[in-house]
């Protein structure tokens, strides 16, 4: 796959304001490419798996993330990159504790129903720029505003010919946008949570469109051509065709002079 094509095809239709990135879940973290930036060895300093992922899409770095670089525990638990014996009684209790949960019963069926990595299933997170990947991503995740990733779930129902569904849980979206797409082959569509915001300044009108990485050519082919008959494209074109009406002392004016 020509990735870097792809990006330039992403960015042009889309208008993006940060990187779409390609998404590698690793098995050893000697498998990072070269020249791949790890946080814990760039900057001394142990992150949350979201600001990896703005590290990667706003300032165009390869990123990865090891258990080594990783201090967030929400995150840590669902990524399975923590010793806990039962990762999911782990985050459940922490959701109640924090108040996220009142009980430890609603809080055990948000948990088990949230995307996650048994414990030591991966090694490493590989983000980096489509446009300058040194490996195949797993996935590929778009951030946008509700108008650009209504362009690309239109694009989705063109290839796909099915609706888009959606992953929410307000926190640790992280698995949301990162794994759910790599454990349903499914186009997911996430609002950041908490943690994407306070620590990875993640903007109030973005979203996240992510998919498995297979499925790009044919959602590259739907953003050309869905709705193209009827002018469809982002930013979004006004209808202007009518004449306006305005208050009585405008109309008033308007007869006097003739020009209504």
């Amino acid at each position: 796959m020509p990735y870097k094509d792809a990006a330039a095809q992403l960015k042009e239709a889309l208008r993006l304001r940060t990187e779409p990135l390609g998404i590698a879940f690793l098995k050893d973290p000697a498998a990072l490419p070269p020249n791949t930036r790890r946080p814990s060895q760039v900057f001394g300093k142990k992150v949350t798996i979201c600001q990896g992922v703005t590290m990667a899409r706003v300032y165009g770095w390869a990123v990865g993330l090891t258990r080594e670089d990783l201090l967030c525990v929400p995150g840590m638990l669902a990524f399975g990159f923590t010793p806990a014996a039962d990762p999911i009684l782990e985050l459940a209790q922490l959701f109640c504790e924090v108040g996220f949960n009142g009980e430890m019963g609603p809080a055990l069926k948000e948990v088990e129903s949230m995307p996650r990595f048994a414990p030591e299933e991966i090694a490493a997170i590989y983000l980096a720029p489509l446009e300058r990947l040194a490996l195949d991503p797993d996935v590929v995740g778009v951030w946008g505003n509700a108008a650009q990733m209504m362009r690309l779930i239109q694009a989705a129902n063109y290839s796909l010919g099915e609706k888009v569904r959606g992953d929410f849980s307000g926190k640790v979206e992280c698995s949301s946008y990162l794994i759910a797409p790599y454990r349903t082959g499914q186009v997911t569509v996430s609002i950041p949570g908490m943690g994407d915001r306070i620590f990875s300044m993640t903007q109030d009108d973005e979203l996240v469109i992510s998919f498995p990485a297979r499925q790009l050519p044919g959602l590259l082919t739907g953003l050309k051509e869905a709705a193209r008959k009827i002018g469809a494209r982002y930013p979004i074109t006004v209808y202007q065709n009518f004449s306006p009406v305005f208050p009585p002392a405008y109309e008033e004016r308007a007869k006097k002079w003739g020009i209504i």
